[in-house]
């Protein structure tokens, strides 16, 4: 098993390194802040002082973060990943970032002899826990097989969608898909509740029919019992909607519906919404149906 180098340990980073860790690989970690560095230090990870730091301790390098500037900070900034790499290395990105990012930091690394897979996944805290997440991998094929035995400790499916970005475009795709999802799910319970029918019967009913989906059962329920912890922030996914629309500006390709639905999410920041699960988009259209 190779010495992995992890960095990043938020909602997603601290249950996929504590996976790896689980599964018997030597993990070295680093994180802004300190305290899911101490709690998998407890459970036999290393600890790194910094990007370059764990970079130089590891033979694969992964990295977990927020958007497109962390990366681009952890591994090509002052100290970084690029600093601490050597030929031979492999850097697999699980973050959500541009595609033109990742093909940017793939390029960077080449210089240095090391292979980069871009590995943005789907599914949620809840996924990343027990280690089902849906990942989509960009890069050369022979490194997604270097990586797919640690990938698939982490999820449930490990799909090679082409090269250098092309993970990042599946995942901007996967993105408009759920934001979509889940507007919808929030206006048809939203239009149940003001038409004085039961909006968890309605639900019940939907489970049973071709409107099924994990977001109709999962999120669903959390917009019935109106509980928004985050297992994904709204603000994130707007972030994601961003890449989204950005890369479709790239292409000119109109994501209208996709437009729309940034929109409904602004609309939720603005008030300060941004830590709220993402299924909290049903708080925009229950607020001006009540507002009547």
């Amino acid at each position: 098993m190779e010495t992995i180098a992890f960095i990043g340990l938020g909602i997603m980073g601290k249950p996929m390194a504590a996976n790896l860790l689980e599964a018997g690989h030597t993990v070295v970690v680093h994180n802004r802040s300190r305290e899911a560095v101490d709690e998998l230090a407890a459970a036999g990870a290393d600890t790194a002082s910094s990007p370059r730091d764990a970079a130089e301790r590891g033979e694969v390098v992964i990295t977990m973060l927020p958007d497109s500037p962390d990366v681009e900070a952890v591994v090509l900034g002052d100290d970084g990943v690029a600093a601490g790499v050597s030929e031979g290395m492999l850097y697999v990105d699980m973050s959500t970032i541009a595609p033109t990012t990742s093909r940017e930091i793939h390029q960077a690394l080449e210089e240095k002899g090391v292979e980069a897979v871009d590995a943005p996944v789907s599914g949620g805290q809840p996924a990343a826990e027990s280690g089902d997440l849906s990942i989509m991998a960009g890069g050369s094929a022979e490194a997604v097989e270097r990586a797919r035995p640690m990938l698939e400790v982490l999820g449930k499916s490990v799909t090679h969608i082409g090269p250098p970005g092309a993970g990042q475009v599946a995942k901007a795709a996967n993105q408009v898909v759920v934001a979509l999802t889940i507007q919808a799910v929030a206006e048809a319970l939203t239009l149940a509740r003001h038409a004085g029918v039961d909006a968890g019967k309605v639900r019940e009913a939907l489970l049973g029919g071709l409107a099924q989906s994990k977001i109709l059962e999962m999120h669903g329920e959390r917009m019935l019992s109106g509980e928004f912890e985050p297992g994904f922030r709204l603000s994130l996914h707007r972030k994601d909607l961003a890449i989204a629309l950005d890369t479709a500006r790239e292409e000119g390709v109109p994501l209208l519906a996709t437009a729309q639905a940034a929109e409904v999410m602004n609309s939720l920041l603005a008030r300060g919404d941004g830590d709220k699960d993402h299924a909290a988009m049903i708080e925009f259209y229950a607020e001006r149906g009540d507002a009547r």
